[in-house]
């Protein structure tokens, strides 16, 4: 991947691409998720390849969210999503989700919070902070609720590839008459560990896709070059470093929820993403309590959960995306400093 970014620098690949991207990309990106999910989307109207997949929440969020419309997403959630929608004059409707759940949402909980005003579900599922999947009965519940009530749905699947303990990643519009109405986001920077390359993409049906497109062209022109050279390469010849780095992950996690389980920061099995979410109410501390004196006084950096929304009180995000060793070192500083509350 880095010695096609260098190739492509020197071959004078400084010049914007389509608004689109790259077709070369497009094409491979259409091959990759047609061979790992059975998808089909058309390279030439149906892909389009954005700045990261945050410039693609917020581009589609500009395009299809106008003011006074509801927009329903579950929390804790990432950061990102809610302001997406209020800069947008949207009105987000969060709808908790619970430990005890393994923190997935529950479809009736998501229809309960359906109103005349609600035009976009809004997912991202294997989920930042928590780690969290959802089950093929819920996906398959949720699907039919917002055909009912013909809903449009954003889903934000950049951590897809990232799942452990024999779950198998569903793409949302797979699913039973979910196509046409879906926006699927994904991107490079978690799979591929090109955070820093800015590419990221999303297929949605042409009629939305020529809308969000108009956003993306006055916003950012186009991704940059370089990035989506490099980025064929990732989706043609990385997969068995992907699926390295998989296995990997899964080893520190495996460690990691055991080790905070046992330091009695109980912790629920997260199958998806690099984060552990475990629950730090028994201390007495507030999240934000927690968080700040065990950077201050054991040195290591976790997130309070309620950054991510209300349902996150009471627990941190902790990210495993480190090395195994430093993992260890920090499970014993976090059990010093739990032994110095008491």
């Amino acid at each position: 991947i880095v010695e096609e970014g260098v190739r492509s620098l020197r071959a004078g690949r400084t010049h914007y691409t389509s608004n689109f991207g790259t077709l070369e990309l497009r094409r491979a990106l259409s091959k990759h998720l047609e061979r790992l999910y059975g998808l089909t989307y058309d390279p030439e109207g149906e892909i389009l390849i954005t700045v990261g997949a945050s410039e693609a929440v917020a581009a589609t969020m500009a395009a299809l969210v106008d003011p006074g419309d509801e927009v329903i997403l579950h929390e804790p959630s990432y950061v990102a999503y809610t302001p997406a929608v209020v800069f947008n004059g949207g009105t987000p409707v969060r709808v908790p989700t619970r430990f005890e759940d393994d923190f997935a949402l529950d479809p009736s909980a998501l229809e309960a919070a359906i109103t005349p005003r609600t035009k976009v579900v809004f997912l991202g599922y294997p989920c930042n902070p928590t780690g969290a999947v959802l089950p093929e009965a819920s996906l398959l519940a949720i699907a039919d609720i917002c055909a009912r009530h013909d809903l449009l749905v954003v889903s934000d699947e950049i951590y897809d590839r990232l799942v452990y303990g024999g779950h198998q990643h569903r793409p949302f519009s797979t699913l039973p008459g979910a196509r046409d109405r879906t926006v699927l986001i994904g991107g490079f920077s978690k799979a591929y560990a090109m955070t820093g390359w800015r590419v990221g993409w999303l297929c949605a049906p042409r009629a939305l896709v020529e809308g969000i497109v108009k956003v993306h062209q006055y916003e950012i022109m186009s991704a940059p070059t370089t990035a989506q050279d490099a980025a064929v390469v990732a989706l043609t010849t990385a997969e068995q470093d992907v699926q390295r780095m998989v296995n990997e992950y899964d080893r520190r996690r495996r460690m990691f929820v055991e080790a905070l389980s046992r330091l009695g920061l109980a912790t629920f099995e997260p199958r998806g993403a690099f984060y552990a979410f475990p629950r730090i109410s028994g201390t007495g501390l507030t999240s934000q309590e927690f968080s700040e004196r065990l950077l201050f006084e054991g040195q290591v950096a976790v997130i309070p959960g309620d950054s991510f929304g209300p349902s996150g009180s009471g627990h941190v995000r902790a990210c495993y995306a480190t090395s195994y060793e430093r993992l260890e070192e920090a499970v014993g500083r976090i059990g010093r400093f739990l032994d110095t509350l008491g």
